[in-house]
């Protein structure tokens, strides 16, 4: 299986990724320059964190101009999965395949330390090695991570079971405590409609080896592997 992962002027997380769709997929993945209007073709597409444009008018508009995220918002509408960590969400929901917004964190100020999620829903490939309603410790890293949605967009992720992951305490509570940065009903991760995009604002990729801390990332990408091995 074929990976790539996008990368951006200002991007600081594409080497995570890299390294994690390594040990994951085994094959090495194709870093694709943001300025490149093309890529080869791949099963998976990773929109990694950072600062592009260094987080310039708002955190991924620019970016989600580039001439590569034409072709990734084509790839995507065809049933590719894409997966958006922290800057890689700011930018999908920019392109607009993702609904909603990521603003400033309400507590004003950059925000990096680990949180516990919520496993919403496991019949996705992006899940499927979670147990639903289960907490996971994932680490974040974001200045502008206070996702915003409408009254109408927030109905309709719920009503379409498209919340991915909520920020909760080590037991799966929710709570403002609980929540590092003010999302609304404390959403770190949607789906788009098809469940082939993902955008969530903590990092996975740096949580995989007992090394840096823990293993709860793993699980994300080796459930991907099996979904796309099927």
């Amino acid at each position: 299986m074929k990976t790539a992962v996008i990368v951006f002027p200002g991007s600081n997380c594409d080497r995570d990724a890299q390294v994690a769709l390594k040990a994951s997929f085994g094959g090495e993945p194709v870093m694709v320059w943001h300025g490149d209007a093309d890529m080869p073709a791949v099963d998976m597409i990773v929109v990694p964190g950072g600062f592009s444009y260094g987080d310039y008018l708002r955190s991924g508009a620019m970016a989600a101009t580039s001439p590569i995220m034409r072709e990734v918002v084509k790839r995507a509408n065809a049933g590719v999965p894409v997966l958006g960590i922290c800057n890689g969400f700011q930018i999908l929901t920019e392109s607009g395949l993702l609904p909603g917004a990521l603003m400033r964190n309400a507590g004003l100020k950059f925000v990096c330390r680990d949180v516990h999620l919520r496993i919403e829903r496991n019949d996705t490939m992006f899940t499927s090695r979670y147990t639903q309603n289960t907490a996971i410790r994932i680490p974040i890293a974001h200045h502008d991570g206070n996702y915003f949605a409408d009254a109408d967009t927030l109905a309709m992720l719920k009503g379409e079971n498209r919340i991915a992951f909520r920020y909760c305490d080590g037991n799966g509570n929710l709570s403002d405590d609980a929540n590092p940065n003010g999302s609304i009903d404390h959403i770190a991760g949607i789906y788009n409609e098809k469940l082939n995009v993902l955008g969530m604002m903590p990092h996975p990729e740096r949580l995989m080896d007992p090394a840096l801390g823990g293993t709860d990332g793993t699980a994300l990408f080796e459930g991907l592997v099996e979904a796309l091995a099927a």
